[in-house]
C-alpha cells in the first residue's frame, strides 16, 4: 500500500496517508492509458471543417467552350476541380469524430495515470485548500511552497469558485473536481496536487 506525505498550503508537512492500492497500485497499463487518450481528444474535436464541392462554389453554369473542334480538352464547368477557384474534390465535411470506449478500459486508464504519477512522486497531497477571498497571488504562493514550478493539476472534491478562480489566470495550472478527471488531465499536468478529502472521494468511486 503506497503511503504519502501530506502538507499544509504552506509546504509543512503535517501527517501521512495511506494509498488504496486498488486505485493508486495497481499494474501500469500504458496500453489502455493510450486508447483513453486517443479517445479524449477524439470526443473534444469540433468536426465542422467544411469544403465546397463543384456545385456549391458560386458561377460556372456555363460550359466555357464547345466540346469539339477547339483542339482543347473539353470542359463542363470552370468550377470543376482542376480550374483555379474551383471546387474540392472529396473534400472534409462537417462529421463527428465522437466514440466511445469501454467502461472498464476508461477505469483501468484513469487508474494507470493515478498510480503512474505514485510512482514518480509527482502526487502532492494536502490537507485542504482553503481561500477566504478570490486571490491569485495566495495560489501562487501555494504553488510556490510546494516547489511546483511546471505544469499542475488541482483537484478538488467538489466546486468551490474560490479555489478555481484563484487558479485560472496561473498559467499551465488547471482545476479539476473528483467527478470531472480524466486520464488525459492527469498525464498532461506534471503534478498532480489533490485534498485529503478528494483522494477518499476517489478511493471511493474507484476502488
Amino acid at each position: 500500500m503506497p503511503k504519502v506525505d501530506v502538507f499544509n498550503m504552506k509546504g509543512q508537512k503535517v501527517g501521512d496517508m495511506d494509498l488504496n492500492d486498488d486505485v493508486f497500485g495497481v499494474e501500469v497499463n500504458e496500453i489502455a492509458m493510450h486508447t483513453a487518450v486517443v479517445n479524449i481528444l477524439a470526443n473534444a474535436r469540433q468536426g465542422n471543417q467544411s469544403t465546397k464541392t463543384k456545385h456549391e462554389v458560386r458561377g460556372g453554369g456555363r460550359k466555357p467552350w464547345r466540346q469539339k473542334g477547339t483542339g482543347r480538352a473539353r470542359q463542363g464547368s470552370i468550377r470543376s476541380a482542376q480550374w483555379k477557384g474551383g471546387g474540392v474534390v472529396l473534400g472534409p465535411k462537417p462529421r463527428s469524430y465522437r466514440y466511445s470506449i469501454p467502461k472498464k478500459v476508461k477505469r483501468l486508464a484513469l487508474k494507470s495515470a493515478l498510480t503512474s504519477k505514485v510512482m514518480t512522486n509527482d502526487i502532492i497531497v494536502l490537507d485542504q485548500i482553503a481561500l477566504a477571498a478570490v486571490k491569485t497571488k495566495e495560489m501562487v504562493t501555494m504553488l510556490k511552497s510546494l516547489n511546483v514550478c511546471g505544469t499542475a493539476l488541482i483537484v478538488l472534491p467538489g466546486v468551490d469558485d474560490l479555489v478555481a478562480k484563484s487558479a485560472r489566470n496561473i498559467e499551465n495550472v488547471k482545476t479539476a473536481y473528483v467527478n470531472t478527471i480524466n486520464t488525459y488531465d492527469i498525464l498532461k499536468y506534471k503534478k498532480f496536487i489533490i485534498t485529503r478529502d478528494a483522494v477518499a472521494k476517489v478511493e471511493e468511486v474507484f476502488a
